[in-house]
């Protein structure tokens, strides 16, 4: 299929060409749709802690002796969050939520970084312009250096918002470690901010930061193909790769040495007045990490010793660990299930429309396990299930990625490859298929042991468009 060049270029991408023809047979034969059950709800698969549960999951974290990083995935650009400003600017389409911007621009943090740009009597275009093109130039910026948070003692991006949040619920004694993945062209602008304003909080916090990045390898882009399946060229006769979404970022999770790894999206921050939430359920769901971990560990160490406890370990993947293992399971499937990476989840509420949520799912083995689940997965005869969902995934986990002898697990080896998604691109103006990889809290790590705990919605407080730093979290 592919000429000695083309395979040249393929090795170069740090892929194999037997990679890339699975690609492509993915694009024929599609992903087939997810095995799901039923909705966890709370009480079936969805734990709700009482006050005494919460406190008692947040003292073990607090007495716990492990290392934690703080990982981050902020690679992509705020293009949605600044869509309608663009739409305005270029092709003149004022809509509802322009007037809120003009009307509120006062309100918005990066307002006083704003206002040396705008010249007397300027118009409410170029306003704009100077929000995304011109001035602030946030159009070609990640969200995590976009200024979301006013405070008397100055403003604060994103990335700070996190450096925060790492002092007080990830650090490791007078050291707390936060990793970011970045696309290559924004590590500079990430770095002068850090360079800037580290050391400032470091002394608020009377800690050092051990602050890491790392791009998305290339080696786990995908190829992109014509509509009819045929490899896509570029008009320099070149194959044409395309990042495979952000289920790639399993191979820099995996990267990473860690007893806990907290898990959060760039953009899902507030101020430091409804941090205490934020702060409080992170600590309950690594305790309750912790918690479940030991015990995990206590009969894989057992099995190790030649223990007959399969009748105790089935029991205790049922009702702690959320998997129903098929009648009559072998030994070697319940030791194979047990010894998995563990992570817990924090779900929130479903207060509006169902998005992407938690749910029983079937695997290939016949055990019945919690999965986050998006409405992309779901056939159209399952579809009734996501309306059923009570809660959704906010990106808040927590992970454990240790082994009970303490080597760590190889991250890679728990992802469901059968899940993803194929989408319409095109590229100068030709059509192309593109192919995302699992999600990386879907099918990225679909064959971990998963716990699902309600957190409270104050802990969700995320930025998609720029109007969204007008609502109350933010202000």
């Amino acid at each position: 299929m592919f000429t000695s060049e083309e395979i040249r270029q393929i090795e170069a991408h740090g892929l194999t060409v037997a990679q890339v023809e699975r690609q492509i047979e993915n694009f024929r034969t599609g992903f087939p749709s997810l095995p799901v059950v039923r909705a966890a709800s709370g009480g079936d698969g969805v734990r709700q802690f009482n006050d005494d549960e919460i406190a008692e999951r947040q003292r073990l974290y607090e007495e716990a002796t492990v290392r934690t990083i703080k990982f981050v995935p902020a690679s992509g650009a705020a293009t949605r969050m600044f869509k309608e400003l663009f739409e305005y600017v270029n092709d003149d389409k004022r809509t509802a939520g322009i007037d809120k911007l003009i009307t509120n621009l006062e309100k918005f943090a990066f307002f006083p970084e704003l206002a040396k740009y705008l010249k007397p009597q300027i118009d409410d275009k170029d306003v704009v312009r100077n929000i995304i093109v011109d001035g602030l130039g946030y159009g070609s910026k990640p969200k995590g250096l976009v200024t979301f948070h006013a405070y008397k003692e100055g403003a604060r991006k994103p990335v700070e918002e996190h450096l925060v949040e790492a002092a007080l619920y990830a650090a490791n004694g007078d050291t707390a470690t936060i990793h970011f993945t970045v696309s290559p062209e924004h590590q500079a602008g990430f770095e002068a901010l850090l360079e800037e304003r580290q050391s400032h909080y470091e002394q608020k916090f009377g800690i050092k930061y051990n602050v890491g990045f790392s791009i998305q390898s290339p080696a786990t882009d995908t190829i992109a193909v014509n509509p009819d399946n045929t490899p896509f060229l570029t008009d320099e006769g070149k194959l044409l790769f395309r990042p495979a979404g952000h289920g790639a970022l399993i191979t820099n999770l995996n990267e990473l040495d860690a007893d806990i790894i907290f898990v959060k999206n760039i953009d899902n921050v507030t101020t430091d007045e409804r941090k205490p939430d934020t702060v409080t359920f992170k600590k309950v769901l690594a305790g309750e990490l912790l918690r479940l971990q030991g015990r995990a560990f206590d009969l894989l160490r057992g099995f190790e010793r030649g223990e007959d406890r399969v009748a105790e370990a089935v029991e205790f993947l049922e009702k702690e660990l959320c998997c129903r293992l098929p009648e009559g399971a072998s030994r070697e499937l319940v030791v194979a299930t047990l010894d998995r990476p563990i992570r817990v989840c924090g779900m929130v509420k479903n207060e509006g429309e169902p998005g992407g949520g938690p749910f029983w799912v079937r695997d290939d083995e016949g055990r019945e396990q919690l999965q986050i689940a998006e409405s992309s997965q779901i056939s159209k005869e399952d579809m009734h299930l996501m309306k059923e969902a009570t809660h959704f995934n906010p990106v808040d986990l927590v992970c454990g990625v240790m082994r009970y002898d303490g080597t760590k697990y190889d991250l890679t080896k728990y992802t469901d490859p059968k899940t993803g998604f194929i989408s319409s691109k095109s590229s100068g103006g030709r059509e192309l298929r593109a192919q995302e990889l699992p999600g990386l809290w879907n099918g990225a790590m679909a064959n971990w042991n998963t716990l699902f705990v309600e957190v409270p919605i104050t802990t969700f407080s995320p930025v998609k468009v720029v109007q969204d730093l007008l609502r109350p979290e933010h202000q």
